[in-house]
């Protein structure tokens, strides 16, 4: 599930040696499946430890999960790393927004997935965000965006040189393009 560098865990005893006998630390996700998720650690002392929560031992510490975060924390990775800017522990979850799906859920429930975990983070960057309207049944995906890429001017390059790109390299055979239902000339618009 979640998989902790040597030098992570080297540094998490360390900071344990200084807290309560027996405290461990608390991995969890705020807001998980939505696209606010935040993933954190915190110390965990032995009376927080609830009876659903789920231990994973490693070296002199165990962390400890949550029920409802578990399932977001899948393939996440917690490092310790340093640099010429000094040293600094990262948690990369990278189900946190979106909770992983099987290669043989179905194609909306995958096509979700891979929005939320790997396109609108990317549009994030600019303000922006796109949602799932429909599967046609000609096999196009149809999309809606939303935020700073409502009314953009490079909104069609995003859709088809990154979005559809993605997706027909992701999706090959169950797919054969990427539409936008957005009307990017009315209503209120981030860039008109």
């Amino acid at each position: 599930m979640i998989s902790i560098s040597t030098e992570a865990q080297a540094h998490f005893v360390k900071l344990l040696a200084n807290q309560e006998s027996g405290t461990n630390i608390r991995v969890f996700v705020v807001n998980p499946g939505t696209s606010t998720a935040e993933c954190g650690v915190s110390y965990c002392p032995p009376d927080a430890v609830e009876p659903t929560d789920m231990r994973l031992p490693f070296d002199g510490f165990d962390a400890v999960v949550d029920e409802e975060s578990a399932p977001y924390l899948e393939e996440a990775e917690i490092d310790y790393v340093t640099d010429q800017m000094g040293s600094q522990l990262t948690l990369k979850a990278p189900n946190a927004k979106a909770r992983k799906v099987a290669d043989d859920a179905p194609l909306v429930e995958r096509i979700n997935y891979m929005i939320e975990s790997e396109i609108n983070p990317q549009l994030a960057n600019h303000g922006g965000k796109v949602v799932l309207l429909e599967v046609t049944e000609e096999g196009y995906v149809i999309l809606q965006f939303g935020g700073g890429c409502n009314g953009c001017s490079m909104v069609d390059v995003t859709l088809k040189e990154g979005i559809e790109k993605q997706m027909l390299d992701q999706f090959a055979g169950e797919i054969k393009g990427v539409r936008d239902a957005t009307e990017h000339t009315a209503g209120e618009h981030s860039y008109y």
